[in-house]
């Protein structure tokens, strides 16, 4: 690992280099301004000590400098007890922490030696985190197209907008991406925004001041500053308003905030990750989403198919989910039967990957031997004619006569819109109206519930 010391106490860095011990290091030093910048440009460095007297190189901050050509970088800053408030702010920026001169060699040998550790650590955790992301998101030639995406972007800190239908893996995607990331031992924050009621969506993202609202008893630190260091996922961006909109623009531009109700910014040094299962473009030309701010999040615009689409991922996915139900069961299970893996296979999921995890979660919990079995799956997943699966929907009176009929032989195809409309009023029907409950079982957010009531026009 590559070291820099930026320092013009020439006495201190001599002592440095002649008592440096750290093995698999090498430490380097700088004689000019210009050379800096040459040096911290090429990149490669893992480690960065910074005296306060270089916090600048020729009117540029070598804190953003060093962390745009040197992903993973540590920097610390070296002070005197006279400047710790130079430094203080210099952590406030990006830096990982201060150390107050007189400085013992082997503390910055320890800190060198922390700082190779972690990156070795990482290096393994984010190959078995790519190797797990490979797996799970399939291997079509769009599917591919966004893994080697994310293996790009996860190791900068710019914006990315993460879109699809309900259920693909939008928050799983993003936490993936922090876990590649630089910020991995730091905080993963993630919020709905269609969730929130519209009159506290602001103090809930940018904090608030004791007294700004009715209910505010105290000062209280918004997701923004509990992220701090880390990621915030905005799940269901699109439904923020205007006026929370604006805010966020102005924190993506800025990298500062303000509480509602206080008069004093704060620097916040958060990466933000935005999702949505809405046409963003639909909402901007409605003049419902400001144009600014989705340019501002989509610096990286990734978009996840439906499970539809990539149904070669399934068998994995069956496999990661049997493995994650399995720890919370003392019954051994261990696979599924062929019969029933070919119906799910068949499947078309409209509750995506959200709809198959719940239906192994079902099949889990009827399952009583080694295999998960056909008879273990949700009734509307029925089998017709030998081994050919087909959806159909929970028995009805509009449906039986359908349900009997093989598809070959059905006079009118219904398209997938119908009968995730029919499918929606009888679980309505079922569970007697209790969107909560109706919700969990689609596997579906309520917003998105209430969204597809509106849409398809059901009666509730």
């Amino acid at each position: 690992m590559k070291i820099l010391i930026l320092d013009d106490d020439q006495d201190f860095k001599r002592e440095v280099f002649d008592s440096w011990s750290t093995p698999d290091t090498e430490i380097m030093e700088s004689t000019s301004d210009s050379s800096a910048i040459k040096l911290l440009t090429q990149g490669g460095f893992g480690a960065l000590f910074l005296s306060t007297n270089y916090l600048t190189l020729e009117n540029l901050d070598t804190i953003d400098l060093a962390k745009e050509h040197n992903p993973g970088i540590e920097i610390f800053v070296l002070t005197t007890a006279e400047s710790t408030r130079l430094a203080e702010q210099a952590v406030n920026r990006g830096a990982h922490s201060y150390l107050v001169k007189p400085v013992n060699i082997k503390l910055l040998e320890a800190q060198a030696a922390k700082v190779l550790s972690r990156s070795l650590s990482r290096a393994n955790y984010r190959a078995l985190e790519e190797q797990l992301l490979e797996e799970l998101l399939g291997s079509t030639p769009a599917m591919k197209k966004i893994h080697r995406l994310v293996s790009k972007v996860a190791k900068t800190n710019s914006s990315i907008l993460i879109s699809g239908e309900s259920g693909t893996g939008k928050e799983f995607l993003a936490n993936i991406i922090h876990r590649l990331s630089d910020r991995s031992e730091e905080d993963f924050v993630a919020i709905n925004c269609g969730a929130i009621p519209e009159n506290l969506i602001e103090a809930e993202l940018f904090g608030s001041r004791k007294g700004s609202y009715t209910g505010s008893v105290a000062d209280r630190k918004g997701l923004f500053e509990e992220a701090d260091k880390g990621t915030l996922l905005l799940d269901e961006v699109g439904e923020l308003a205007l006026t929370a909109q604006v805010k966020l623009l102005r924190f993506l531009q800025e990298k500062e905030l303000r509480r509602v109700g206080d008069t004093e910014s704060r620097f916040v040094n958060v990466r933000v990750i935005a999702a949505t299962n809405r046409d963003l473009y639909k909402a901007i030309e409605r003049g419902v989403f400001r144009e600014d701010l989705f340019y501002r999040l989509s610096v990286f615009h990734i978009h996840i198919p439906p499970l539809r689409e990539r149904k070669e991922a399934i068998p994995r996915l069956i496999r990661n989910f049997v493995k994650k139900y399995s720890q919370g069961t003392r019954k051994g299970i261990t696979g599924i039967a062929k019969n029933a893996e070919s119906v799910l296979m068949a499947h078309n999921y409209p509750g995506n990957i959200r709809e198959l995890e719940n239906i192994i979660e079902h099949a889990m919990a009827l399952c009583e031997g080694e295999n998960i079995l056909l008879e273990d799956l949700p009734e509307y997943l029925v089998q017709v004619e030998a081994n050919r699966p087909y959806l159909a929907l929970p028995p009805s009176n509009t449906l039986s006569s359908l349900a009997s009929i093989p598809a070959s032989e059905s006079s009118e195809i219904m398209t997938l819109a119908e009968m995730e409309k029919l499918h929606i009023s009888q679980a309505l029907r079922s569970l007697k109206k209790n969107h909560t409950e109706v919700a969990k079982k689609l596997g579906i957010s309520r917003s998105s519930l209430w969204r597809k009531i509106k849409e398809y026009q059901i009666e509730v």
